[in-house]
């Protein structure tokens, strides 16, 4: 029987020889880190395949991270059973490609942005950036420029933007003194600010204003081993996440920036550091811009180098631009049909991404191959692409399909990533710091409101004459308004608002409103 894992040729067992093929394929954990792609139309076994090697990586003590967007991928955390209705299939498969058929579970961080099916997954608007921020919110070229200045001058004033309502009070902020930020930085519009803020309204109906807050995620948290020196999989759940693809593909992108910043240079270690899987990656590409699509393809050509592994898993690998294809040595293809003229297209293009065997026609076997089959091709010892090969790709040690809501329960209780996340904090931010500084102009104004009238007492001139009716001298006749009173108009509008802007400081409304006149107001203090 195969073993799964060999040390000493540094592989993990991929799959058994198909028709036509004898020798087995394997992932040689050194070149691991070239990437690696896996494509087939929906059905065919991506998932399956997905699955098998995130759990081979583990065996080898490779961290894995996965975004699970049906659901099915936390299966990874429970044995298979031999009661399960596929046990038959997966024991003739395991008999025919000769290996073992190991039922075993596997160490499993689950982690969800909305905190409801695993530990909450948070960044900050200050990691993320304004650049991703504005691919996430699909910001016009003007209106990213306006973001970049909001971060430049919240990194200057010393205003932390650790979450949704920093960066909107940042806007506002911006957006009350966009006369004197033009003079510094360029043209600043209250259009644009206020189209940003609309575009921030959406991210948060869609789930921003959970990913974006404290304790932000720590990558340490996620390249780590169990007591039996497997690596941890951490899966994403994906599936509601799934109903913002923007919001999906940003943060998945955010995270490969992090990894590629962050860890350090290790040339070609043995074995990947950590292995990223990108599933229904297409959603990463759509509509992006070409400054986006060159950052993805130096992130995956640089970040070899740190030791991190990143699989896309798509339905055709149309669907990934060429300038990232080539960096993708590692393969597997399920079927694809061709039913249209432009399936037809697609196949012929897959195919042309292999290395010919003389001995099949690889576009013929992409179309033939069956459920949990699939063309392969894998980096041979010397970093060249092997000839594509009709592989059996072996079945799962772990229970495939999902798992009950009982057991994933069990699972975060015992997790010690409970302690650290699962409890969001509020640190004083941009937010509070500028609510802040609102009230005390808001306090000054009012002092120098009542300031004002005491001296309006002091300098009314003296009366000449008697009271009205007295039959004597003039009547009284009131201060003319020249000077006091205009001061005295001008300081009760202030007094005014400045008790208004202190009792709106009671409610996140109120400081939502009270942010919006801070610029006017420092510039009076000032």
């Amino acid at each position: 029987m195969a073993a799964i894992l060999d040390d000493a040729t540094g592989t993990v067992f991929v799959g058994g020889a198909g028709p036509g093929h004898a020798t087995p394929e394997t992932l040689l954990l050194r070149l691991a880190n070239r990437h690696g792609l896996i494509a087939g139309a929906t059905g065919t076994g991506k998932t399956v395949t997905l699955q098998t090697l995130a759990e081979s990586l583990s065996l080898a003590g490779v961290p894995v991270f996965l975004a699970d967007v049906k659901g099915d991928l936390a299966g990874l955390a429970q044995a298979g059973s031999d009661q399960a209705k596929l046990h038959g299939a997966f024991q003739s498969r395991a008999t025919q490609i000769g290996v073992d058929l190991d039922y075993q579970a596997f160490p499993v961080t689950f982690w969800d942005v909305w905190g409801e099916t695993g530990h909450p997954v948070r960044t900050t608007p200050a990691e993320m950036g304004p650049v991703l921020l504005s691919r996430l919110m699909g910001l016009t070229d003007v209106q990213e420029g306006v973001m970049t200045i909001a971060f430049r001058v919240a990194d200057q004033e010393g205003l932390p933007l650790l979450d949704l309502a920093d960066l909107q009070a940042m806007l506002i902020w911006v957006g009350q003194n966009a006369a004197d930020l033009s003079l510094r930085y360029g043209n600043v519009t209250r259009a644009s600010v206020g189209a940003i803020q609309r575009a921030l309204l959406v991210l948060e109906t869609e789930g921003g204003d959970r990913l974006f807050g404290e304790p932000a995620l720590a990558l340490d948290h996620l390249i780590r081993r169990d007591d039996q020196g497997r690596g941890m999989i951490n899966i994403l759940s994906a599936s509601r996440l799934m109903t913002a693809p923007r919001l999906y593909a940003t943060f998945l992108l955010w995270l490969l920036s992090e990894l590629f910043e962050e860890l350090p240079e290790l040339g070609d270690p043995d074995r990947p550091v950590l292995a990223f899987f990108f599933d229904e990656a297409h959603l990463l590409f759509d509509d992006a811009p070409k400054a986006l699509i060159d950052k993805i393809e130096q992130v995956a050509r640089l970040i070899r180098s740190k030791g991190v592994s990143i699989w896309f898993v798509t339905q055709s690998p149309t669907d990934i631009p060429d300038a990232v294809l080539g960096q993708l040595g590692n393969r597997v293809q399920h079927a694809l049909r061709a039913f249209t003229a432009k399936d037809q297209t697609a196949l012929r293009a897959a195919a042309q991404n292999y290395r010919q065997n003389p001995d099949f026609d690889i576009a013929e076997a992409i179309q033939q191959v069956g459920t949990g089959e699939a063309v392969t091709s894998f980096l041979q010892p010397k970093g060249v692409p092997g000839v594509a090969q009709r592989t059996l790709i072996r079945p799962p040690f772990s229970q495939l399909g999902p798992i009950a809501d009982d057991q994933r329960r069990a699972i975060l209780a015992g997790s010690d990533m409970g302690a650290v996340y699962d409890t969001a904090l509020d640190r004083d931010s941009a937010h509070e710091m500028l609510a802040r500084r609102t009230a005390e102009a808001g306090a000054a104004a009012s002092e120098a409101g009542a300031k004002g009238k005491d001296d309006d007492l002091f300098d009314m001139p003296p009366r000449t004459g008697t009271d009205k009716g007295t039959g004597r001298g003039r009547p009284y006749q009131p201060p003319k308004p020249a000077t006091a009173p205009a001061r005295g108009r001008s300081d009760s509008i202030a007094q005014t608002f400045g008790k208004s802007l202190a009792r709106q400081l009671g409610s996140r409304t109120g400081q939502a409103l009270v942010r919006g006149v801070l610029g006017s107001l420092l510039k009076k203090r000032r």
